[in-house]
C-alpha cells in the first residue's frame, strides 16, 4: 500500500517567498512491518552480500564476553508484548502470565553474553535500491545504498557506529545465503524490526533554527493565528528520510565539513524510531489515520528503534567523494 501525506495545512511560500529557494525534496521512506528480501530496499531487512566479502564488525566491542543482550530475546520480547497487548484481559489483571514475564525481563537485563569469534557483527539498519528511491545521491555505477550499525552506543553520544556500503546490484552474482547476527548487541532498541518501505516524495523547508533570525522571528509571529507551528508542520517532515533537510531539534545547527577534504557535506539519511507524535500528527499519511497496532507496536513505530530520548541519527555524505568517511549526528 502507498503512503500517501496530507497536503501541509498552508501554502507558507504565500506568506513568504523568501523560502522558496530554499525548498527541498525530500524521500520520506514510511517504513511498516513486513519480511523482506534481499532484492527489496528495507529498514532492517537482509541485504545484498556478496559471499566473499567480510561482514563488518566493530572494534570497540571485541573479545570474547560483551555486556548487553542477545537479539533472539529482544525480538522474541517483541511479540510477546504485542500478542499480550492484543488479548482481551479483565480489568486490573495482569498484561503477561508469570511465564511470559520471565522472558520480558531477561530480554531487557544486560549481561555478560560470550561472543562468538571474538568479533561484534554489525547489524543491517536499511538497504536502498535506487530504483525505489527517486533521487537517492550515489556514485556513478551504484544503484544500492547499505548501512550497517554497531547497536551500541559509542563514544558517549548515545549513537551507533555506522558503515556505509555502495554497491551495483548486478555485480553481486554470488550471494550470502544468510545474514550474519551478533550474538550479543549492546541495547535492544538500536535492533530495528525487518520493515518494507513505501517511499514518497515531498517538499520541505528548513528548521528555523536554520532561518536568517530575521525570517525566523517573523514566522514565529505570523504562526500565532494560523492553527500551525511551523518547525512541525510545514517545514521538516518527520520518520525515516532520504536527503532533505536535517531536522534539528534540540541543539541549534553547528558547521559541518568532510573530516577529510573540508568540502560541504549534504543530508543522506535520516533514521528514527516514530514518523509521527503529538506535534507532527499533520505528517501522518492518510493511509494511516484509522490504523493502530497492538502496545506500541503501531504503524508509524513499525521499526521498533529508539535512538537517544527519541530523536534520530542524521548521516551526512561529502559533496566531494562518497568515497570520504560520512558524518552522523543525533537530532
Amino acid at each position: 500500500m502507498a503512503r500517501t501525506t496530507p497536503p501541509r495545512p498552508v501554502d507558507v511560500t504565500a506568506h513568504f517567498p523568501e523560502l522558496t529557494p530554499r525548498a527541498r525534496t525530500t524521500v520520506r521512506l514510511h517504513p511498516r512491518a513486513g519480511a523482506p528480501t534481499t532484492g527489496d530496499s528495507s529498514i532492517g531487512g537482509p541485504l545484498l552480500w556478496p559471499a566473499d566479502e567480510p561482514w563488518p564488525t566493530c572494534p570497540d566491542h571485541s573479545g570474547p564476553w560483551q555486556r548487553g543482550v542477545v537479539p533472539d530475546d529482544v525480538r522474541l520480547r517483541r511479540r510477546i508484548l504485542d500478542e499480550a497487548w492484543s488479548r482481551p484481559r479483565a480489568d486490573g489483571a495482569d498484561l503477561l502470565t508469570a511465564e511470559e514475564r520471565v522472558i520480558v525481563d531477561r530480554a531487557e537485563k544486560r549481561r555478560r553474553v560470550p561472543q562468538e569469534n571474538d568479533e561484534a557483527l554489525m547489524v543491517p539498519v536499511a538497504q536502498l535500491y535506487a530504483r525505489d528511491v527517486p533521487g537517492l545521491p550515489r556514485p556513478d555505477g551504484r544503484d544500492v545504498l547499505q548501512v550497517l550499525w554497531c547497536a551500541a552506543d559509542h563514544a558517549g553520544d548515545y549513537l551507533p557506529r555506522t558503515v556505509l556500503r555502495w554497491r551495483t546490484a548486478a555485480d553481486v552474482t554470488d550471494r550470502l545465503a544468510a545474514t550474519p547476527q551478533p550474538s550479543v548487541i549492546g541495547k535492544g532498541n538500536f535492533l530495528p524490526e525487518p520493515c518494507v518501505l513505501h517511499p514518497e516524495q515531498v517538499t520541505e523547508y528548513p528548521a528555523p533554527h536554520e532561518l536568517p533570525g530575521e525570517l525566523a522571528d517573523r514566522i514565529e509571529a505570523w504562526e500565532d493565528g494560523q492553527g500551525v507551528v511551523y518547525q512541525y508542520d510545514l517545514a521538516v517532515a518527520p520518520g525515516c528520510k532520504v536527503g532533505g533537510h536535517a531536522p534539528w531539534s534540540f541543539t541549534d545547527p553547528f558547521p559541518m565539513a568532510c573530516a577529510e577534504c573540508g568540502s560541504d557535506v549534504m543530508p543522506l539519511l535520516y533514521v528514527e524510531g516514530s514518523e509521527w507524535d503529538g506535534g507532527s500528527l499533520s505528517w501522518r499519511p492518510v493511509e494511516d489515520v484509522d490504523r493502530t497496532g497492538p502496545g506500541l507496536r503501531g504503524p508509524g513505530n513499525a521499526t521498533q528503534l529508539t535512538i537517544g530520548r527519541g530523536y534520530g541519527m542524521q548521516i551526512y555524505f561529502c559533496t566531494a567523494s562518497y568515497d570520504h568517511p560520512h558524518l552522523q549526528n543525533l537530532q
